[in-house]
């Protein structure tokens, strides 16, 4: 499925409208920095402003728009610093999900994984449209034998955080291709049944993303998607309501 798009009970209009946000986002039709108009939303979603109004304040909650004063609800944007923090958060908690699973990982686990790197390597033959939700959901599943809930929401809300930038990236480039390559790593690491070796495999295998997407973001060929030093600063200045 992907991290946060699991099957769930029928929404609330607070609760669609922060689905269908939330989903812009990750899918980039809502990109940093955009501003968010609450009559469009609701027009759209052929509802009233409250549930949206209410959607925003549960997005800011996560970090993910900004509420500003004159301005109203913005996507947030990440710097460069900050996408490397993200990578580095990942890089411990996966590892750490990861060693943690291993005591459930059997044949049909392999098979299950095996299965994932087909469907992505057939993904990045035909152009990669979907290798990344492929990817979420390999490392989604791989997080889920850990049995730790907790755990898996803290990894679920980095994978979203990164999902905007990584869109774009795989889009200008020919990555998806050959990029399973690096999930092999993991899977064969995984095979050995050592659980420190996986958990270094799978912290390897994050990091090694982080620099390649920086020094697209950092050329200018994504356009104008990172925040800067200075909207931090100002954002952190200003009161949210």
């Amino acid at each position: 499925m992907g991290f946060g798009r699991t099957t769930v009970s029928p929404a609330t209009a607070q609760e669609e409208a922060y689905r269908a946000i939330l989903g812009a986002i990750r899918t980039g039709r809502y990109p940093p920095g955009e501003r968010l108009i609450p009559e469009t939303i609701a027009r759209e979603l052929a509802m009233s402003r409250m549930p949206v109004r209410e959607a925003f304040q549960r997005l800011a909650n996560e970090g993910l728009v900004m509420l500003r004063p004159n301005r109203g609800c913005v996507v947030s944007g990440l710097t460069i610093e900050e996408i490397f923090e993200v990578f580095e958060m990942r890089s411990v908690l996966e590892g750490l999900a990861v060693r943690l699973a291993m005591p459930n990982v059997d044949a049909g686990v392999i098979a299950e994984l095996e299965d994932f790197l087909g469907r992505m390597e057939r993904s990045g033959q035909a152009g990669g449209r979907d290798w990344l939700s492929l990817h979420q959901a390999f490392h989604e599943y791989i997080c889920r034998l850990s049995g730790r809930p907790k755990l898996l929401r803290q990894i679920s809300a980095l994978h979203i955080a990164v999902e905007p930038y990584m869109r774009i990236w795989l889009h200008h480039v020919d990555q998806p291709e050959t990029a399973t390559r690096a999930q092999h790593v993991v899977v064969e690491a995984l095979k050995t049944g050592d659980a420190a070796a996986a958990e270094q495999a799978m912290r390897d295998h994050v990091m090694r993303t982080a620099p390649h997407l920086a020094a697209f973001l950092s050329s200018g060929k994504a356009g104008a998607v990172l925040a800067t030093r200075a909207d931090r600063s100002a954002f952190a200045a200003m009161p949210t309501g």
